[in-house]
């Protein structure tokens, strides 16, 4: 839609808007919003008035599982066979090969503006943190922050595997990720010893005073299950800060007694889950020849009925791992309604892109009410089958009460970085 804005304060008239956003009860509502210094006040008499017409008005999104440092790579290290371990061996030799801080740079840079045109205010990226990337990626990125405030506020965590968690190493990696105000964080998968390399990782990101971050149990082994040695570990070592575990496809997988058993144990240690649907779909359950039989998504509405918090992301975009994605939240938040069965159920899943990964770390809370920013999308939807039904290419989105340019940046800016193949 082309929404156009007077100059100073303004009403929106006849907003369409989730209820859970403003303290109510149900499912969507109609209401005014006003628009005033870069804030959302409370409408007054005399303001200018533009009639929305019924379209839906949401904050910005919170993408809360990335990985801004492997994106736009798939023109030159695609997977060969579309298969998880095809993925980490065309990430991995690309890394080795092309990282390079220009290289790294460009493309974050890239994702980020296209996670911008799409309405993102917040973005946490993991990060390659397997020596010596991390000695590029960790300042590059503080660079990258630094240049993107005010539009994106950024975090990142650390990613390394659980293999690397009683090398002195890994000492020196939380010392890094501490110095730039980061987040720990570990790739779990089944190790003899690991309830002791988990309780040494819990110690070191308390030492550190750091939150912790996991890719966990990203495979559809019904006999792998490192979430709920995560969850024992965090309530053995007492650990204080935020604990969040992603993917956690096998719980769908696994005999449901255990999976709930290991639910309940995510919930005693207040452990919050993000679900990367797209990028699941694609690698889990993936064979020759054969049509995939599961989904890959993990248990999401049993573990809300937990009181789990549970949150959707992008996770990967156009690299080994997933090979499509734009790092759009609107895209995400519709194939999980698909993939998920989200409809038909709360009313509140779209807390899951908003309020709920806010929480989980530790960024601002968005909202639609008075004296916050306003930073807000506006689609032509006045329901939630209008809304998913198709892509809103044409949503409008403010920042600080201003439309932006919503143009996505071209892939042929990166055709350079892709010919080093």
């Amino acid at each position: 839609m082309s929404l156009v804005l007077p100059d100073g304060p303004v009403s929106l008239r006849n907003a369409t808007v989730p209820a859970c956003l403003i303290g109510g009860a149900g499912d969507l509502v109609r209401l005014d919003l006003a628009l005033a210094g870069g804030k959302l006040v409370a409408p007054a008499p005399g303001m200018a008035e533009v009639d929305l017409k019924g379209a839906m008005v949401l904050p910005a999104f919170v993408d809360m599982h990335t990985h801004l440092d492997k994106g736009q790579i798939w023109g030159r290290s695609p997977n060969p066979d579309g298969s998880f371990m095809g993925a980490l061996g065309a990430a991995g030799a690309d890394r080795e090969m092309y990282w390079s801080a220009e290289d790294v740079r460009r493309r974050m840079d890239f994702a980020l503006r296209g996670a911008y045109a799409h309405g993102t205010c917040a973005i946490r990226t993991h990060l390659d943190s397997i020596p010596p990337q991390d000695a590029i990626s960790w300042p590059l990125f503080a660079e990258i922050r630094a240049e993107w405030a005010g539009r994106i506020d950024l975090q990142a965590a650390s990613l390394a595997g659980c293999d690397m968690v009683l090398d002195p190493a890994f000492d020196v990696l939380a010392d890094r990720v501490a110095a730039h105000n980061g987040t720990l964080g570990l790739f779990t998968f089944p190790m003899p010893d690991m309830p002791a390399r988990l309780r040494r990782f819990f110690q070191l990101a308390a030492d550190r005073g750091l939150q912790t971050d996991f890719h966990a149990d990203e495979t559809m082994d019904p006999a792998v299950n490192t979430l709920a040695q995560i969850a024992e570990a965090a309530l053995e070592t007492g650990f204080q800060g935020r604990v969040v575990a992603g993917h956690c496809c096998s719980l769908s997988t696994m005999p449901e007694v255990e999976a709930l058993r290991t639910l309940d144990l995510c919930a005693k240690a207040g452990i919050g889950i993000v679900s990367l649907p797209m990028c699941n779909l694609y690698l889990q359950d993936r064979h020759p020849a054969r049509t995939p039989r599961n989904r890959g998504i993990t248990l999401v509405h049993e573990a809300r009925a937990r009181g789990i918090p549970v949150a959707f992301a992008s996770d990967n975009s156009r690299d080994p791992f997933y090979a499509y994605g734009d790092l759009d939240m609107v895209e995400v938040l519709r194939e999980a309604t698909r993939i998920a069965h989200l409809d038909h159920s709360a009313t509140d899943w779209v807390q899951s892109v908003l309020t709920t990964p806010a929480m989980l770390c530790g960024f601002p809370a968005p909202s639609l009410t008075p004296g916050a920013p306003a930073d807000l999308v506006i689609f032509r939807a006045r329901s939630w089958t209008e809304f998913f039904s198709r892509p809103q290419a044409d949503r409008t989105v403010l920042r600080a009460g201003r439309p932006i340019d919503t143009a996505l940046p071209d892939y042929a800016e990166l055709d350079d970085l892709m010919r080093t193949a």
